[in-house]
């Protein structure tokens, strides 16, 4: 994990890499959870006898759900000393380049894409790239937004 000082180490790492997180199951239980919580039970996530005879072979996450892991996933790679706290301000962009399948493994890796001061602090943006274990194409990529309160 990448431990910075204060914002100005932050706006010194534009561009670097912050590593990977440690690897994280996708299990039916999970997806199932995200389900009820989201209210969207689509076949190809909670049925998995169909899903087996779906495009996927198997049952799905939502992409939704991979993206949402972010927070957990990301916390493994930065935190920001000197800050009275990190908002969530939103998303730039976000692609779901592949489907995770139930009982895949994801890791996170990301870069401090972009840096702005802001009377509160600073903004800064987070390209993070979700891989799942095995496969050539990511699950997800997302430019995140933060606003680090000083």
């Amino acid at each position: 994990m990448r431990v910075f000082q204060n914002i100005d180490d932050v706006e010194a790492a534009v561009g670097e890499h912050l590593g990977h997180s440690d690897w994280f199951e996708i299990t039916q239980d999970r997806v199932n959870v995200f389900a009820d919580a989201t209210g969207d039970h689509q076949w190809i996530h909670v049925d998995p006898e169909r899903a087996a005879e779906g495009p996927f072979g198997a049952p799905i996450a939502h992409g939704y759900l991979t993206l949402s892991l972010l927070p957990k996933l990301g916390a493994d790679l930065m935190r920001v000393e000197g800050t009275k706290l990190v908002i969530n301000y939103g998303l730039n962009k976000v692609r779901f380049p592949k489907p995770v399948k139930v009982g895949a493994s994801i890791r996170v890796g990301g870069e401090i894409a972009g840096f702005e001061h802001t009377k509160q602090g600073a903004q800064v943006v987070v390209k993070y790239t979700i891989e799942i274990k095995g496969e050539d194409k990511p699950a997800c990529v997302a430019e995140t937004v933060r606003v680090l309160v000083a």
